[in-house]
């Protein structure tokens, strides 16, 4: 038989194998020449190197540092103030005892005798922590008739109770907000909803601060390039988050600018209500009370219980179908200790005072008035936050030009501690959105007495013109 034939009667054969047979067959041959001439490769022998050589090549190495260098004076976690009384009206801030102008103590209940009697009995009956998950036996009683209270006082249907304000807010966001989803959020938002939205991987765009007409430009260019893509829009969820009160700027939202925008554009709307919830509204029932907006129209309200409760904790309350998903979802109550039962009994308490002296919230509104209008007397700073808001927020008007300006407010709020009035300077991360300027932050508490403020106001102008004229 001729090599011709062979070879035809070859090309006759392939012919009639499957052209994917022929593919496959190709990319194993070539995958195997490839782990061939790779475990040679491997397997050479590299030159040895004498001991003085590999010593030299050590001591020549140079790793990259794993976090950047921070100067300590330019860093406030470097060089905290310590604090060395119990917290309230007064504190005892390097060994300075001060008016506490820096604790969010608005409603005054961080030494409460009722408040601490109550914790008191409960660590005696519960002892001091949950030591488990909600989940794993780690809820409690007190635990359920925090969350039927905080139910009832906002007037929804269920309450979820988590045991830190920051893990709220971070945990609750990611449970409903998922890749593909699109969220809007205010450009000054918190840390806290920062690294909630971190966690969510959903996209999100920023709207300028407290700018309704900026949403709305942004919702009706999203509305455009949807009905380009029907199909994709559909399965697009579209979210806004905002603030009651900002922390960062002590500026209330435009709620009611906002849920017309939610109705027109089909938006789920979050709000965080940290600072607003114990504050705003007759009742103290936060943003939705003050606007008069109903809360059902909000999908959902969180808050923390550190600042107007005095406790420790927070929370997310609105109907049951959208916070029972919390209790499989959200993170930080799944798989974090429960809230300690004797933190959980302080804050049912506080709950129950705000519901008997519903006078109080008119009272903080009237020193945060009064603390507003002392404030914008003074002829360095000019005031930033929504007059009724127990947050302030001081910014200088002129920075010299050789100076830093986080480097100067700090040299006013020792100046201040020295003369015994404590107020802090506002302190942020680096995050991907742009931080807030630098600026005293004033907290208001109903404790403060009218004489106190104005002394307060006026120690506050002469320390700032001593700082200021020490550096021109």
């Amino acid at each position: 038989m001729s090599s011709k034939f062979i070879f035809l009667e070859s090309v006759d054969l392939l012919s009639t194998i499957p052209q994917y047979h022929l593919v496959l067959g190709t990319f194993l041959l070539l995958w195997v020449a490839w782990l061939t001439v790779k475990r040679r490769y491997n397997n050479r022998q590299l030159p040895e190197l004498s001991n003085d050589e590999v010593e030299r090549k050590i001591a020549n190495w140079q790793p990259e540092p794993l976090v950047k260098p921070i100067e300590k004076k330019y860093h406030h976690a470097l060089k905290p103030k310590l604090v060395s009384t119990k917290v309230g009206k007064r504190i005892t801030v390097n060994g300075k005892d001060c008016l506490n102008l820096g604790t969010h103590n608005y409603l005054g209940f961080v030494g409460s005798s009722e408040i601490e009697d109550t914790a008191i009995a409960a660590i005696e009956k519960y002892g001091v922590g949950s030591c488990g998950p909600r989940g794993f036996y780690g809820t409690v009683d007190v635990h359920l008739e925090l969350e039927e209270k905080l139910a009832k006082f906002m007037e929804l249907e269920e309450a979820i109770v988590y045991s830190y304000g920051f893990t709220t807010i971070a945990s609750a966001i990611p449970a409903y907000c998922k890749r593909r989803d699109l969220v809007f959020v205010d450009e000054k938002i918190n840390f806290s909803i920062q690294k909630g939205l971190d966690a969510s991987r959903s996209n999100v765009k920023y709207f300028k601060h407290n700018d309704a007409d900026n949403l709305k430009n942004l919702l009706t260019q999203q509305a455009e390039e949807e009905n380009k893509n029907p199909k994709r829009a559909a399965k697009t969820r579209k979210f806004l988050i905002v603030e009651g009160i900002y922390m960062n700027t002590g500026e209330i939202c435009p709620l009611p600018d906002l849920v017309k925008l939610c109705r027109e554009y089909k938006l789920r709307i979050f709000i965080d209500e940290s600072i607003s919830f114990g504050v705003l509204g007759k009742h103290g029932r936060g943003v939705t009370e003050h606007f008069g907006v109903p809360r059902h129209e909000i999908d959902m309200i969180m808050g923390s219980l550190d600042w107007a409760v005095a406790s420790i904790g927070g929370f997310c309350v609105g109907s049951s179908y959208i916070i029972e998903h919390q209790r499989l979802s959200g993170l930080g109550y799944c798989f974090s200790a429960s809230l300690p039962p004797f933190l959980t009994s302080a804050a049912t308490k506080s709950l129950q005072i705000m519901e008997r002296n519903p006078e109080i919230f008119d009272t903080l509104k009237q020193k945060c008035l009064q603390f507003d209008a002392r404030l914008k007397e003074l002829t360095s700073f000019c005031l930033s936050g929504f007059a009724e808001s127990p947050v302030k927020h001081l910014y200088l008007k002129e920075i010299p030009n050789h100076a830093d300006e986080w480097e100067l407010l700090n040299l006013i709020s020792d100046k201040c501690i020295d003369n015994n009035i404590a107020v802090i300077v506002s302190a942020y991360l680096e995050t991907e959105t742009t931080p807030p300027r630098s600026s005293l932050r004033i907290c208001v508490s109903v404790v403060l007495e009218d004489v106190e403020i104005k002394h307060a106001c006026q120690v506050i102008e002469k320390c700032t013109e001593a700082v200021l004229s020490s550096v021109k």
